[in-house]
């Protein structure tokens, strides 16, 4: 820690939960967005919890991790970039379609196999770009495809049924369960279903937190630490050249970082210290302050923190405001 005092912040006396962020405009605060968080000492032991982070959370796209580290527990043999993007939120460029495409030919699949709802690239400037040149929405360009490629290509390397391969009773999916269970160190406490079709495990921001770590202090050649380490040497695989994710693993060595929907942030350093928050209302925007905030408190002293704290709000042309963190 380098605050010498615990941080605090302004619980909403509704929903109890402490105000994590605030909109600041023209000098004018219209508006919070509150929240649980928590962040963890190098040994796993809770150092600061804001909220509630023992309260069952759906994680979203931070729970790639643990579903990478299923594929590879279920025999795919997926290394570098491959298995990043196994792990990931990809933006759409044109790198990570390219390297989905040939994911599914080398098992025998294509695009068509993929079971992701048709999106636009997640990146804006992907999208626009992607509109511009007369596509229309794909499953290949859904964010998930690279994760469901590997579920996919693992199925017929075991011989188990495609078609219901997103089932959660499907030997992969109860595999997940169990490998998130094992990294988080706790059971499930609900199983639902994600924007991309794939069964869902919800845990608590604690148990988050202690998966992040799991896979960072894992031994050499485990499942654990080998997505931990191709996601940290591939990181443009997992997210994109404009993500924070990107950005944090790529310029603080030996992070390893992962954002979910709903903001859902996870986070884990190369000695164990760890994070986890969510964000009550979902917004997006109040991920980036929030996580440099906590990223300080973890003692992360590095330009890209700044970086990722940045959330100006525009009047007109001009900046005149701010998102920032509140504890």
């Amino acid at each position: 820690m380098t605050s010498s005092a615990a941080p605090s912040a302004i619980s909403d006396p509704v929903s109890g939960l402490p105000v994590l962020a605030e909109v600041v405009r023209s000098g004018f605060v219209e508006g919070h967005h509150r929240g649980s968080l928590v962040l963890l000492a190098a040994d796993g032991s809770v150092d600061v919890s804001l909220g509630d982070p023992s309260a069952p959370v759906f994680p979203r796209s931070s729970n790639k991790p643990m579903q990478a580290a299923a594929v590879l527990r279920a025999g795919l043999d997926l290394s570098g970039e491959r298995l990043a993007l196994a792990a990931a939120s990809h933006s759409g460029e044109g790198f990570h379609l390219d390297l989905v495409r040939k994911m599914l030919t080398e098992h025998g699949l294509s695009p068509d196999d993929l079971q992701t709802p048709p999106d636009l690239p997640l990146d804006p400037a992907e999208a626009e770009t992607y509109l511009a040149a007369g596509h229309v929405r794909e499953r290949i360009t859904m964010n998930c495809s690279g994760k469901h490629a590997a579920m996919l290509a693992v199925c017929v390397r075991n011989g188990w049924d495609t078609a219901t391969y997103l089932d959660p009773a499907h030997p992969l999916q109860q595999l997940v369960h169990r490998v998130v269970e094992e990294a988080a160190g706790e059971p499930v406490a609900a199983v639902g279903t994600d924007g991309c079709g794939a069964p869902l495990m919800a845990l608590s921001l604690v148990g988050l937190a202690r998966a992040f770590r799991t896979f960072v202090t894992a031994e050499q050649d485990t499942a654990e630490r080998r997505v931990a380490d191709a996601m940290r040497a591939h990181p443009e695989y997992v997210a994109g050249t404009r993500r924070p994710d990107t950005w944090l693993m790529r310029e603080v060595p030996g992070t390893l970082s992962k954002m979910g929907a709903e903001a859902v942030q996870a986070v884990a350093l190369a000695d164990g210290r760890a994070l986890a928050f969510k964000i009550d209302d979902g917004s997006t925007r109040a991920l980036g302050p929030v996580l440099a905030r906590a990223l300080g408190l973890l003692g992360v002293d590095a330009p890209v923190v700044s970086r990722i704290g940045r959330a100006p709000l525009m009047g007109g042309s001009a900046e005149v405001g701010e998102i920032r963190a509140t504890f």
